[in-house]
C-alpha cells in the first residue's frame, strides 16, 4: 500500500459547480482509495492505494472529469516524493507563504527558465519534476509567466509542509 498526495488543479471552491472536500472525498473513496483525507479546500487530497501512481492519476481525473464535466488535472505524488519536494526547496530562507512549488507531470525542460517572461523580483528553480518560485514581492502584483508551468499547479511550502505531515502519519 502505497501513500500518495493528489494535488487537483484549477479546482472551483466557490462559486458555481464546486467541488467539496467532502464530494471529492467520496470520489477518492469511489475509485478504491483508502484512508482518504483532504487539507483545505483547494484540492489537495491524501490517501493510500495499492495502485501504480499512473493508475491512481488516471481513475482521479475521469472520476473529476465525469463530476466537473470537463478535465480536471492532477499532479500524483507519493508521501515520500513529496517530502523530498519540501527538502529540495532551494529558498528555504524565504517566507514559505510566498514561496511555491509548481508541480509537473515530467520534469521541467532543461531551458524552463529561458522561456520565462514578467521575471522581476522573483526567483525561480528547477526540481524533479517541480518548479520552485519565491515571490520576494508576493503574488499579487506578479507579471510572472512560466511557459513550462502551464499545465502545473502550484501549491506554497506551508501547504507542502502539512501535505508531508499528513502522508507520514
Amino acid at each position: 500500500m502505497t501513500r500518495y498526495v493528489a494535488l487537483l488543479r484549477a479546482v472551483n471552491v466557490g462559486g458555481t459547480s464546486k467541488l467539496s472536500m467532502a464530494d471529492l472525498r467520496t470520489m477518492c473513496e469511489s475509485v478504491g482509495f483508502i484512508n482518504v483525507r483532504t487539507y483545505i479546500a483547494s484540492g489537495n487530497v491524501v490517501f493510500d492505494s495499492k495502485l501504480a501512481e499512473a493508475s491512481v492519476k488516471s481513475r482521479l481525473e475521469r472520476c473529476l472529469e465525469q463530476y466537473a464535466g470537463k478535465p480536471v488535472g492532477v499532479a500524483v505524488r507519493t508521501g515520500a516524493e513529496l517530502t523530498e519536494v519540501l527538502a529540495a526547496n532551494p529558498f528555504k530562507a524565504a517566507a514559505p507563504n510566498r514561496t511555491v512549488a509548481i508541480f509537473l507531470d515530467a520534469p521541467p525542460p532543461a531551458d524552463a527558465l529561458t522561456h520565462i517572461s514578467g521575471q522581476r523580483e522573483e526567483e525561480i528553480a528547477l526540481g524533479a519534476r517541480e518548479i520552485y518560485v519565491h515571490y520576494n514581492d508576493g503574488m499579487a502584483d506578479t507579471k510572472l509567466k512560466i511557459p513550462a508551468a502551464k499545465t502545473g499547479t502550484a501549491r506554497n511550502m506551508n501547504t507542502v509542509a502539512k501535505l508531508v505531515e499528513m502522508a507520514m502519519e
